[in-house]
């Protein structure tokens, strides 16, 4: 898990697809975090994406740099508990101008049933990472 978040963190953005009725919806994201022994994003429970993983919490986050790229599919699992927000809020100083722990609208998510796939250039096949 630990390598996913570096990796994450070293790419500075992902793309999250998530699912909005029949159609897939991408966009992209910058938050990662390890908190509690799981790997965490965030978001405002006012956003649309919030609403389409209350409706289907599968997702999957894809990123590139330095020529690998990476594939990581799971279901996100809602935590607005004030210690997940905050260990967030530390991570990314700069949301604290939009996001407050308790303010109703700041949310995290964490990965479970997660598979990250790690991508190369190659023949090889990919290294495959689960948790």
């Amino acid at each position: 898990m630990q390598s996913v978040n570096d990796f994450l963190k070293k790419a500075g953005t992902y793309y999250l697809a998530t699912v909005d009725g029949d159609q897939p919806r991408v966009r992209p994201f910058g938050t990662v975090n390890v908190y509690d022994g799981k790997l965490y994003i965030q978001t405002g429970k006012v956003k649309d994406v919030s609403k389409q993983l209350a409706k289907n919490p599968k997702a999957e986050i894809s990123a590139f740099t330095d020529g690998e790229w990476i594939r990581l599919s799971g279901t996100l699992v809602e935590d607005d508990s004030v210690g997940a927000v905050e260990s967030m809020l530390d991570a990314y100083p700069d949301l604290r101008g939009m996001y407050k722990a308790g303010d109703g609208n700041a949310v995290t998510y964490y990965f479970k049933d997660a598979t990250a796939k790690f991508y190369k250039f190659s023949p090889d096949p990919p290294r495959v990472v689960t948790f």
